[in-house]
């Protein structure tokens, strides 16, 4: 079915809220649509955000619904329509791991900025993969298929609500939420006129095999294992060689891409000690960096960890490594849930992954030329602190687009990227990690005015104590050489 035909088979004339469910659109069983009052709505239990974000929502239909594209599919979605003051927009917004829930805070801060939104459980219950046993047909709908169904029935949906559908659609992502948005632009990209992906985990078959192999690095044994206290030690390190190579030392490398420096000038000269590495652990620091490579080629297979994002490995250097990657292997590549993580072999289990993910939760394909096409626009952002998400990983890509779309040149006018200095996963870090990426996008798709900075702030204790500009990749933000170097004002993007 196509958004025409969607759109077509719902009503002309607006309705009301509670009229919804009696809309008939493919495949789409509306089950709740209900008015909530200003201020009325209480997420369900166990929902995560602030109390005060719902508190100040204003009116809107809430509506409820299941999609149902197979025999075997139960995609639940919730619209949130205005009920005054819709600025005629859609934007849609992602989710995190397997998903499994309605993204709450995200509907409420699309609502509050007069969008109607739209946010899916990608067709199960609970952010586990226990609903993958037994179930293709739920696994591509967590996969890919689930989205587009929610863009389908939400248009409609909101057809039927104003008789008009929205003028413009924007999808809104970072981690799954980044993946799915490189879903959409891949596989359906009629399907919004612009896209925001952060730190996208658009490669499962190497990004959660490096999760695995990075895990393996650190429990070769345990005198390879980095304990918290010594990552620390080797941040301040890297802190203290680097920091200052982009013109200011402010606890934050703005390019890490140019820093190198070598652990081994921690390794202890007599032993162990609470100021120096071992051998080992210099060693599994050094490793951690590169990232893994192909023994036979030599050629890298996924990017390493960035300088300066050491404070971030204790997420993935634990007990266990992280349950995503494991359960990603385990269920999907194995498909056996009693699948040991011990016995990973990166150079084994890979290709593996490769022929197992490859039409289901990969999405690495860069011929944009169909969104683009369609003058559709793309930010991509991603924390160069980023501990398990290779940062570089969205630089490659990126770099992959222009050489299939007439290079770097013609590609910015359709595709920015966003190195976010400090940051780590979608968000925290000591960088500037606070910015507002859908107001960029709207004056990119609406105006015509391409985001040549995004201005961005680090908050302390609720407090701005420091702002920048994001610069598109390959720039980099400079210090003019004047002034407070905690205002953005005093900084301009540049190439290095």
């Amino acid at each position: 079915m196509t958004l025409s035909g969607v759109l077509g088979s719902a009503a002309t004339a607006p309705g009301s809220c509670e009229s919804l469910t009696a809309a008939v659109l493919p495949h789409v069983t509306i089950t709740s649509a209900k008015s909530v009052g200003a201020g009325e709505f209480s997420p369900p239990d166990g929902s995560r955000g602030p109390a005060a974000a719902f508190k100040s929502l204003p009116a809107f239909c809430r509506v409820q619904a299941s999609l149902q594209p197979t025999a075997d599919s139960d995609i639940g979605i919730e619209v949130w329509l205005p009920a005054a003051g819709w600025n005629n927009k859609l934007e849609s917004v992602g989710n995190g791991a397997w998903a499994g829930v309605i993204v709450y805070p995200a509907l409420a801060t699309a609502l509050s900025q007069g969008y109607a939104a739209a946010s899916t459980d990608t067709g199960h219950k609970g952010n586990n993969p226990a609903f993958i046993p037994g179930h293709p047909e739920k696994l591509i709908d967590f996969g890919y298929r689930s989205v587009h169904e929610m863009t389908l029935a939400a248009k409609g949906i909101i057809a039927a609500y104003y008789g008009q559908g929205p003028k413009l659609s924007y999808f809104n992502g970072c981690s799954t939420g980044g993946r799915q948005a490189m879903v959409e632009l891949q596989r359906y990209p009629a399907d919004y006129d612009g896209v925001i992906a952060g730190d996208p985990v658009y490669d499962s078959s190497h990004i959660q095999g490096t999760q695995l192999w990075l895990w393996q690095i650190f429990h070769k044994d345990e005198a390879s294992n980095i304990p918290p206290e010594k990552l620390a030690l080797l941040h301040s390190a890297v802190l203290e060689a680097c920091d200052a190579l982009d013109g200011v030392k402010d606890g934050v490398l703005e390019d890490p891409t140019r820093c190198g420096y070598d652990p081994a000038l921690l390794e202890c000269k007599h032993g162990d000690g609470p100021d120096c590495l071992t051998g080992p652990q210099v060693e599994a620091a050094k490793q951690s960096y590169v990232g893994p490579v192909n023994p036979k080629t030599g050629q890298p297979v996924w990017p390493g960890r960035e300088w300066g994002s050491e404070i971030g490995w204790v997420n993935h250097s634990g007990k266990e490594p992280s349950s995503y990657a494991a359960d990603v292997y385990r269920y999907v590549v194995f498909q056996n849930p009693h699948w040991d993580y011990h016995n990973f072999d990166f150079e084994r289990d890979v290709p593996l992954a490769e022929k197992a993910l490859k039409e289901t939760m990969d999405s690495v394909n860069p011929d944009l030329r169909p969104f683009f096409e369609h003058d559709g626009k793309l930010i991509q952002y991603h924390g160069w602190n980023d501990p398990g998400v290779a940062p570089q990983g969205s630089v490659n890509y990126y770099r992959a687009v222009a050489a299939k779309t007439g290079g770097l040149g013609a590609l910015s006018d359709r595709y920015r990227l966003f190195m976010v200095p400090g940051m780590g996963h979608c968000g925290g870090g000591d960088g500037t990690s606070t910015f507002n990426m859908i107001g960029a996008l709207e004056q990119w798709v609406e105006d015509g005015h391409a985001p040549d900075s995004i201005p961005a702030s680090r908050l302390r204790n609720g407090a701005v104590d420091r702002s920048r500009p994001l610069c598109p990749y390959p720039q980099v933000a400079a210090y003019k050489g004047s002034g407070s170097t905690d205002e953005a004002a005093n900084f301009a993007c540049r190439v290095p």
